[in-house]
């Protein structure tokens, strides 16, 4: 008899555990379920905000000495080249060349604040492509070397460049071999300098010098651009 009171208890216990557990589990739903309800009556989340732009060339990690300032890469440079030192620049101009004659225009631009005197003729000198000196003859005017070229034989004279102004000059040769037993000369470098005491200035034509074995450059005064 006391067994199976005992084993009533038991089971009497299990039930009130048992339906404790359902009685918590149902309440819980209930609970969470009128939270829902409450939720949904109410004003609905505002959305989230949509993203921002995006860059398509983000900024470059900063680079030392910047002071953390992002690198926002480096501005192109400049098509005009610096001035030089003595406040004018050489450039290449036109050229003709026919039957093994050469003709080159070069022009000497004022890039400086200051006017610049030129008299006379430039001193020229020639260099190789290992930028070694040329054995060459440099002469005034064309003789010897061609006939009927005006802009080369014209008299020199005094030229005043204000700043922007240009001069110009010419250079003539043949390209010609007369004797096999010498060697042809190429010139790739001009050196000039403008006028006595002025720096020089170097120059890497577009077409170099051919000048076979004659080894002789005829060059023209310094003559006015026309503005």
């Amino acid at each position: 008899m006391i067994a199976k009171r005992r084993g009533r208890r038991v089971r009497g216990v299990r039930r009130v555990r048992w339906g404790r557990s359902v009685r918590g589990a149902v309440g819980g739903a209930v609970a969470a379920g009128l939270l829902v309800g409450v939720v949904g009556c109410g004003t609905p989340p505002a959305p989230r905000a949509a993203p921002g732009p995006v860059s398509e060339s983000p900024a470059r990690p900063a680079r030392p000495g910047t002071g953390g300032a992002p690198d926002r890469g480096v501005p192109e440079p400049s098509s005009d080249p610096a001035c030089p030192e003595g406040g004018v620049r050489l450039v290449e101009a036109d050229g003709n060349a026919a039957m093994g004659l050469r003709v080159e225009g070069f022009q000497l631009i004022n890039c400086g604040t200051a006017a610049y005197v030129l008299e006379g003729y430039p001193q020229v000198w020639l260099r190789d492509g290992r930028n070694e000196l040329l054995d060459v003859s440099v002469e005034h005017g064309s003789a010897g070397i061609t006939t009927g070229v005006p802009d080369i034989e014209a008299a020199p004279q005094r030229v005043t460049l204000e700043p922007g102004q240009a001069a110009a000059w010419s250079v003539v040769w043949r390209n010609l071999v007369t004797d096999a037993a010498v060697p042809a000369t190429t010139a790739a470098v001009l050196e000039i300098e403008p006028r006595p005491g002025a720096p020089r200035l170097s120059l890497r034509p577009a077409r170099p010098f051919d000048l076979g074995n004659t080894g002789r450059l005829g060059i023209s005064a310094w003559t006015a651009v026309a503005r």
